[in-house]
């Protein structure tokens, strides 16, 4: 491979190895999901509390229980209040599920196991000890850790967190991302679009791809192809916990972020990448600031997004910031030799008549095709220089809808 081409697996090691996650903050439990801890979650208390019945019927000492044998009803134990006495030789105790199991009695005699008769129970099938009991703690006990530092809170994890009896949470604070979009060309949607000119799409996509990857994105003025238009936005950049720029990340005369930016003290980590589409990728240093350059081709910026930028939320958020992941698909179509540049083929995906996910990579895969983006299921992986394919050979995919994107 060419010296001046950085592999992908290379740059997006390079970008999450210098970045730290952001500060906790504390939010209330109902505001937790999808949030990721900065500290673990402890219990405070011990869960079940005691040992309760996990089913409906009778608290009764196993001895006592035996086929046909009748014991004394002396009280009940439903849910939520307990029975104040023992339970003695000879006797019962009705009991629902979630009661207090009473002193005395060491099993529960199933309700459909039983035949009551007034203030008396007769057992239909004998008991073994602790049969149909949770015991105190089954679940969790005080001062464990339920939860740990680093997991990414998801609906169970909220319950359990409520059920531990916590009503707050420290998690880190999302992301804030600035996005930049460059380029005298470039119009926001709706408005008037200069001659020669295109609407923007970018600054839109990206700041979606953002969010749901949980960041905050903020959209930044367009900035025209001026250096000094570009670097008074960029001035900004100590607001962010990373700063995104689109366009102007390619070789040619009006190609100007490093430019701009490097009057303003940027620091170049690398400058681009073996891959297709997003060749033109940047990456360095503004001040404190990350700064990620994407191209301007709307489906290079958003498969770069996929690759690079929602791992690096997801670092700044707390996580790894681990690579998409992957599923093993079949190629509907034969695919050509590659070149020295990984290849990120836009495809839809369809299940066969043997129920295995088939791929089909559009016919033209041109950066500049936002509609063959949207109707894509999967970028198909084609690592550099992979040898030819026939049709029905498996390949690597990432799926988009699983990412959110």
């Amino acid at each position: 491979m060419a010296s001046d081409l950085l592999a992908v697996e290379e740059a997006r090691a390079r970008i999450i190895a210098v970045l730290t996650p952001t500060a906790a903050e504390t939010v209330a439990l109902a505001e937790g999901a999808g949030r990721v801890l900065a500290r673990g979650v402890t219990a405070r208390l011990t869960q079940p509390p005691a040992d309760v019945s996990a089913m409906d019927g009778y608290a009764v000492r196993a001895g006592d229980a035996v086929d046909g044998a009748t014991l004394r009803v002396t009280g009940a134990a439903p849910a939520g209040r307990p029975f104040a006495g023992v339970v003695g030789a000879g006797e019962a105790v009705r009991i629902f599920t979630g009661g207090f199991v009473p002193d005395g009695a060491d099993a529960i005699l199933l309700q459909e196991d039983a035949t009551a008769t007034g203030d008396t129970v007769r057992v239909n099938e004998a008991v073994a000890p602790r049969r149909h009991i949770r015991r105190r703690g089954l679940d969790f006990t005080e001062g464990a850790e339920v939860l740990a530092a680093g997991r990414k809170l998801t609906a169970r994890d909220i319950g359990l967190a409520a059920a531990s009896n916590n009503p707050w949470l420290a998690v880190h604070r999302r992301p804030r991302v600035g996005i930049l979009a460059t380029g005298d060309e470039i119009a926001l949607p709706g408005d008037p679009i200069p001659p020669g000119g295109i609407v923007s799409s970018n600054a839109h996509a990206l700041a979606a791809l953002v969010r749901g990857a949980g960041g905050d994105p903020v959209v930044l003025p367009i900035a025209p192809d001026d250096t000094a238009a570009i670097a008074e936005v960029a001035a900004s950049a100590h607001a962010f916990d990373l700063l995104v720029t689109t366009g102007g990340a390619s070789v040619g005369d009006h190609d100007l972020v490093q430019q701009a930016l490097g009057g303003e003290g940027f620091e170049l980590g690398f400058w681009k990448i073996a891959m297709r589409p997003g060749k033109p990728l940047i990456w360095g240093r503004l001040g404190r600031t990350p700064v990620l350059g994407l191209p301007g081709n709307p489906v290079s910026a958003i498969v770069c997004g996929v690759v690079f930028l929602i791992p690096a939320i997801a670092r700044l958020s707390g996580l790894p910031g681990a690579p998409p992941p992957t599923r093993r698909v079949l190629s509907a179509v034969a695919l050509p030799q590659n070149d020295r540049r990984a290849d990120h083929l836009r495809a839809t995906l369809a299940v066969d008549d043997q129920g295995r996910m088939v791929a089909t990579p559009a016919a033209v895969q041109d950066s500049s095709m936002l509609a063959t983006l949207a109707r894509a299921d999967a970028l198909v992986l084609r690592a550099p220089f992979a040898p030819a394919l026939p049709a029905g050979a498996e390949v690597e995919a990432i799926m988009l809808a699983e990412l959110g994107v």
